[in-house]
């Protein structure tokens, strides 16, 4: 008794950990979004790992580093009016373990230019207790 007792304890542990894992993902998210659109690139950057580790696959190829991928954004970006109203959809956030999680969706700008949009996999890491993207392709 005392040993299905503490199974199911355990197992509501770890779901109730994940949830709130998913909801740590999910403002992380949210945050970089409200960043965006204040025309914040600086703190839209926060939700990334600061590391030359740090992986971005745009549509050309492969980029490493967090200021790398910062630049790329800045040259990207120059102004607010180029950055656009961001809008993401979430599609699936599956947290894989106690320090890895998989992101799914979608991305649209809203411009006077022309929209545009695409979608997105995130790979997060809880690093320090933070969970940071470590690897985003994007397309």
């Amino acid at each position: 008794m005392k040993k299905a007792l503490f199974t199911f304890l355990f197992v509501i542990a770890v779901g109730f950990s994940f949830a709130q894992s998913k909801q740590a993902i999910i403002k992380v998210l949210s945050t970089q979004q409200a960043a965006w659109n204040r025309g914040d690139i600086d703190g839209f950057m926060q939700g990334y790992w600061k590391s030359d580790s740090l992986v971005f696959v745009g549509s050309k190829a492969p980029t490493y580093g967090w200021q790398t991928t910062m630049d790329h954004y800045k040259k990207s970006y120059p102004d607010k009016a180029t950055m656009g109203k961001l809008d993401f959809t979430i599609t699936k956030v599956d947290v894989l373990d106690a320090t890895n999680a998989f992101v799914l969706g979608g991305w649209h700008l809203t411009r006077a230019k022309g929209d545009v949009g695409g979608y997105f996999t995130l790979w997060f890491k809880r690093i320090d207790g933070v969970w940071v993207i470590v690897c985003d392709h994007t397309s």
